[in-house]
């Protein structure tokens, strides 16, 4: 019976796995030295044969693997801008009362009904614009259905009885607008 017939890149592995004769694998002419460069495939020191095309294809994957890192690494940074940019604006007359009135109490530098209020926000979701840490301060808006702070607060930014750079916020930090005056 004969042999099967087998591709040659098949039959070369099957005759390194086997051992060809007594002598152990097959290192014939047919097969370039190890780390040697020989026709359309290039031997890796260790002696696995690694084709132009699976070189170049790994080659590929590599780049496109470092072009995604660097894509997800500032994917983030391009989020914040968009989402700082994206503020939305309110004026003082659309306001709601209780809010209105906090207002007036950060312009007069207090009293304060809740001992949270004036106290530093991080802006660690960094929905606000950038600034150095300890500028912006949270004050609650009083609720009258609400039996503890509540959602609503607003965050100022700067001196703290200037309330120049404040922004109201009715869902806990999730969103906020800008106070026009």
């Amino acid at each position: 019976m004969s042999a099967p017939v087998r591709p040659a890149f098949l039959a070369r592995r099957f005759n390194q796995r086997r051992g060809a004769g007594q002598g152990g694998p097959d290192r014939s002419s047919t097969q370039p030295a190890a780390g040697s460069i020989s026709g359309s495939t290039k031997t890796s020191n260790v002696g696995f044969q690694v084709s132009p095309m699976r070189h170049a294809t790994r080659m590929l994957a590599r780049s496109l693997t470092g072009a995604a890192l660097v894509l997800a690494l500032a994917q983030p940074t391009l989020a914040r801008q968009a989402q700082t940019e994206g503020l939305g604006t309110i004026a003082v007359q659309q306001l709601p009362n209780e809010a209105r009135q906090t207002l007036e109490r950060i312009e007069a530098g207090g009293p304060f009904p809740y001992d949270k209020d004036g106290s530093r926000f991080g802006n660690y979701e960094r929905i606000l614009p950038l600034k150095e840490r300890g500028y912006y301060r949270e004050y609650t808006v009083k609720s009258a259905r609400s039996r503890n702070r509540g959602a609503k607060r607003i965050v100022c930014g700067g001196e703290q009885r200037a309330a120049n750079d404040c922004y109201y916020t009715e869902d806990h930090y999730n969103s906020f607008k800008r106070i026009l005056k």
